[in-house]
């Protein structure tokens, strides 16, 4: 089959679980026989077109467009002007858009992969014939920016505003392509529910890929014992987590362990410093967070979709302790393949475990690995994926 893929950003360097999600997708199509092209925007003042270009041209052929998402005023703009959710307008390229139009006038596609909601609107339906669009969702975008506006207090009513935007957007979606395939039953659900009557047997619950086993970081990292958060300012989950973690859990944590060091990866790890805590840059290869002996801690509160840093750290032999949140549509056997803490007694606890009993540690880790085989394997994913693009391209495989 010969797939037209759209997504917000290129999957190479994969800096971060949508990038390493998509990239494991296309290497699974890829595999499967599949032909591809991608569409992606790129900032050059980031990352080197080419080099990104010729890691992805094993998978597929790149359409790299050396563009970055829209500025505050250029996208209060759009959003105020078209009535749409910022984020969408924040991604509404036009240099992008063009070069979807460019290669559906020039050659011919059995089907559309839409990587995101906020990659839809660079599909001009305007006399272009589409094939047709299948959307992943990587989660439910309104859920988390309601339950990012419960959090913000001040903040709260223009959050609210994006999260009814963007519910009224991904309802529409649901309606409008094809199929839609979520990552987790819970997603899949909310997103028939937005989609409205008749929308559930179009959405498809398919679960990330992910292999079963990927080699540690070569270097450790200081600590006895060293616990890795993951972040990023720019996204307001992911600053919410680290900020919590590090201001309320951390000190409960020093206490139990002395010796413990935090290292907090990418921009939500910048801040005053203070005893028992590095902050790293975003790493530039994933193996540099999921350091031998280090213990993952994901602090999520407000989540959907998949956190694709469990899964790698399942794959790289890294035991993780999470919220509830952060756990939440793994389907994964709690106390099993991973802990779970509510709160900082609950981490505290839970990391003093996993310092103490290197055997509860081994038991985690193959546990993990055993979760990836059973649930992630990439070729068993990637089929389910082609049987759904089989179903709405008419049975077409080849």
């Amino acid at each position: 089959m010969k797939i037209l893929v759209l997504a917000t950003k290129a999957p190479w360097p994969p800096l971060d679980g949508g990038r390493l999600l998509l990239l494991h997708t296309l290497e699974g199509l890829a595999a499967a026989g599949h032909r591809l092209a991608l569409v992606a925007p790129i900032d050059p003042a980031r990352f080197d077109l080419g080099s990104v270009a010729s890691a992805l041209r094993p998978l597929c052929v790149p359409h790299l467009v050396a563009a970055r998402p829209a500025g505050r005023l250029v996208t209060l703009g759009r959003a105020a002007g078209r009535g749409m959710p910022l984020s969408i307008a924040r991604h509404s390229l036009p240099a992008v858009q063009r070069e979807v139009a460019r290669l559906l006038a020039a050659e011919p596609f059995d089907l559309l992969h839409a990587e995101q909601l906020q990659a839809l609107p660079r599909v001009r339906r305007e006399g272009v014939p589409l094939p047709p669009i299948v959307l992943r969702a990587q989660n439910v975008e309104s859920d988390l920016w309601q339950a990012t506006a419960r959090q913000r207090g001040g903040l709260s009513p223009l959050l609210g505003l994006e999260a009814r935007r963007l519910a009224a957007w991904e309802g529409r979606a649901v309606r409008e392509v094809a199929a839609t395939v979520a990552l987790t039953p819970e997603d899949g659900m909310r997103l028939a529910a937005l989609g409205g009557p008749g929308a559930a047997g179009r959405v498809h619950v398919v679960a990330a890929p992910f292999p079963a086993n990927l080699p540690p970081g070569g270097t450790a990292l200081a600590g006895n014992p060293a616990v890795v958060v993951l972040g990023s300012a720019g996204w307001l989950p992911n600053a919410d987590s680290v900020a919590w973690f590090r201001s309320t859990v951390w000190p409960v944590v020093r206490a139990a362990l002395p010796g413990a060091v935090l290292h907090l990866f990418g921009e939500g790890g910048k801040g005053t410093p203070e005893p028992g805590v590095v902050a790293h840059p975003a790493p530039v290869s994933s193996t540099d967070a999921f350091a031998p002996g280090a213990i993952l801690a994901v602090p999520v509160r407000i989540a959907s979709g998949v956190r694709m840093k469990i899964l790698e750290a399942w794959a790289r032999g890294v035991p993780v302790v999470g919220t509830p949140e952060a756990v939440s549509g793994l389907g994964a056997e709690l106390g099993r393949e991973l802990l779970v803490a509510c709160d900082p007694a609950g981490f505290a606890d839970a990391l003093v475990r996993l310092h103490a009993e290197p055997g509860l540690v081994r038991s985690l880790v193959a546990a993990g690995r055993t979760a990836l085989r059973q649930r992630h394997t990439p070729a068993a994913v990637t089929a389910r994926l082609a049987a759904i693009y089989a179903e709405v391209t008419g049975g077409k495989t080849d």
